[in-house]
């Protein structure tokens, strides 16, 4: 294998694929790394090619972004199998910034093993993925490794308590992936687990007459203000009546994000400054954001909200350039469709809340409608799935993968952009 070879086969291939980023957690249920994933778009799909040629594409282009744009200060967990494994174009990667993941079929030879102990000489850690039960490559691995990957889906409990007793160990991390309910993630922190990965965080618990805290009642009814085109003066009534908006928009408007030339000290000024379209978007963001005396912009719902927003908006700007009201209506979309997660309160009693569009309602309660396909298409991208169904949607929205690729990684840029500026 050869350093050039990523260079020459991944334009071609990469016209295909599109990228999934799965959220890794801490214990603190603080974002820590982000596993990147590329998946194939095209519906007739069966192989691409050899794994060489899959591999050399993926570390092609996750070095060539820049794991800054994708990952912002996260690590990036990146796949890699035999082949990549002893190609010499890994040292493409950045090791400070890469965890590389050794995937289940690497069998623990001395050619393999010799490898990764060069590779570690070199910078580079590794974690060992979808472990599920203990083998001779497991152990002869094991101590090579800084992370090890257990799949706990469907993996009954006893079975589960067995390996993570035999498998923790002072050198390395347990990480638990999969996990896909509260239970599982409690299950697995009193299992000794450090590290989570799975939509667990973003699944609506709905707490049989829970309310919406007052503060965010506050925004919601500023945001209802906007919807209706209110006078100024209301709005700005509105924003002195709560105490926290008032610090935050004063706090964010004086930020580098916003680029005023002079510290602005009043409301008035601070909403001429911003504009309704940006205030409206910020309150949408405010929203996800929990109140105290440190404003929590590292939440994994917060990012995964305001990625969904801005890869909505730009998908509606791709279809539809010009039409800024269209791209303003996405953004919504995106950002709302986890609300049910943050208030615990099922989607129709938000809806309810609000003032919405019946395009709106539709997209969120039942994905009906243009924004509807383009919200399922953007969680489809979450997940990372290999299946038709992703392939389909394209096909409905005329929508070419290297078009949702580029979408994808600006919307990254934007939200990582967005969260070091507001620090």
């Amino acid at each position: 294998m050869t350093i050039g070879m990523p260079v020459q086969i991944a334009p071609a291939l990469a016209n295909q694929f599109y990228l999934a980023r799965q959220p890794i957690l801490n214990r603190n249920q603080r974002l820590v790394a982000y596993e990147l994933l590329f998946r194939h778009a095209d519906v007739e799909y069966a192989e691409v090619g050899d794994d060489a040629s899959a591999t050399a594409t993926v570390i092609a282009h996750a070095s060539e972004l820049g794991m800054g744009h994708v990952v912002g200060d996260q690590m990036a967990f990146v796949n890699v199998d035999a082949v990549g494994l002893m190609s010499d174009f890994i040292h493409f990667l950045p090791n400070d910034k890469v965890i590389l993941e050794i995937l289940e079929t690497v069998r623990a030879t001395p050619e393999v093993l010799k490898r990764v102990r060069e590779l570690k000489d070199a910078g580079f850690r590794f974690a060992l993925d979808d472990v599920v039960a203990e083998s001779e490559d497991v152990h002869e691995l094991q101590d090579l490794m800084d992370v090890i990957k257990v799949d706990i889906h469907e993996m009954p409990p006893a079975r589960l308590h067995s390996l993570a007793r035999n498998l923790r160990n002072p050198r390395q991390k347990l990480l638990a992936e999969k996990v896909e309910t509260v239970e599982e993630f409690q299950q697995c922190m009193d299992l000794g687990f450090e590290y989570f990965q799975g939509y667990y965080f973003a699944r609506p618990v709905i707490l049989s007459g829970k309310k919406i805290e007052p503060s965010q009642m506050a925004i919601l009814h500023l945001l209802n203000l906007l919807n209706a085109d209110a006078d100024q003066n209301e709005i700005e009534r509105a924003v002195k009546h709560d105490v926290l908006i008032t610090l935050n928009l004063l706090r964010l408007v004086n930020t580098p994000a916003v680029g005023a030339r002079f510290r602005i000290n009043s409301v008035g000024h601070a909403l001429i400054v911003l504009g309704r379209r940006q205030l409206q978007r910020w309150l949408q963001i405010l929203l996800y954001v929990k109140s105290g005396p440190k404003q929590d912009f590292d939440s994994p719902l917060l990012q995964l909200a305001t990625t969904r927003g801005k890869t909505m908006e730009l998908l509606m700007e791709h279809k539809h350039p010009g039409q800024r009201t269209g791209a303003d209506i996405g953004f919504t979309v995106g950002i709302m469709s986890l609300m049910d997660t943050l208030f615990s309160v099922r989607m129709e009693e938000i809806l309810d809340s609000v003032n919405v569009l019946d395009e709106v309602r539709g997209a969120l309660l039942h994905r009906r409608g243009n924004y509807g396909s383009m919200l399922a298409l953007v969680e489809h991208t979450e997940r990372g799935a290999d299946s038709p169904g992703l392939g389909y949607l394209l096909q409905e929205l005329d929508l070419a993968p290297a078009d949702l690729y580029a979408i994808q990684l600006a919307a990254y840029d934007w939200v990582n952009d967005y969260r070091q500026g507001v620090h």
